[in-house]
């Protein structure tokens, strides 16, 4: 994982957590990798993934069963508003990056049209 230098590294490995949950690699209810597994695999300190998985028990989409590890949880609700809150992220990102390349909020719609449309001619192309 590459991280930011301009954003803590508990809330980067948050965001690739909620990510991870977002697009069902980690399912409600399943039981997550291990603080210490998880610190190997991300090359960080363990006590920098205790707090970003203490931050999200706090949030409360994970929780702790003890002796057990930490398990996702199963508002169904709750990971539906968390996987949305990525989506607009994404989307505030990609807003202001077209802005600061010149494209206008009410071109947003018509550029980004036109690039699906190309990008689906360029795909079909490459599937024959």
């Amino acid at each position: 994982m590459e991280f930011k230098d301009n954003i803590p590294i508990y809330l980067q490995i948050e965001q690739y957590l909620y990510r991870q949950i977002a697009l069902g690699k980690m399912k409600a209810g399943e039981k997550i990798p291990s603080v210490r597994k998880l610190a190997l695999e991300l090359t960080v300190n363990v006590n920098t993934v205790q707090r970003a998985l203490q931050e999200m028990n706090t949030q409360g989409i994970l929780y702790t069963k003890r002796g057990e590890g930490n398990f996702v949880t199963e508002d169904t609700e709750l990971l539906s508003k968390t996987k949305q809150s990525l989506i607009n992220n994404e989307l505030d990102e990609f807003v202001q990056n077209m802005e600061k390349l010149g494209v206008k909020q009410d071109e947003l719609v018509s550029t980004l049209t036109d690039y699906l449309e190309h990008s689906e001619d360029h795909n079909e192309d490459h599937n024959e």
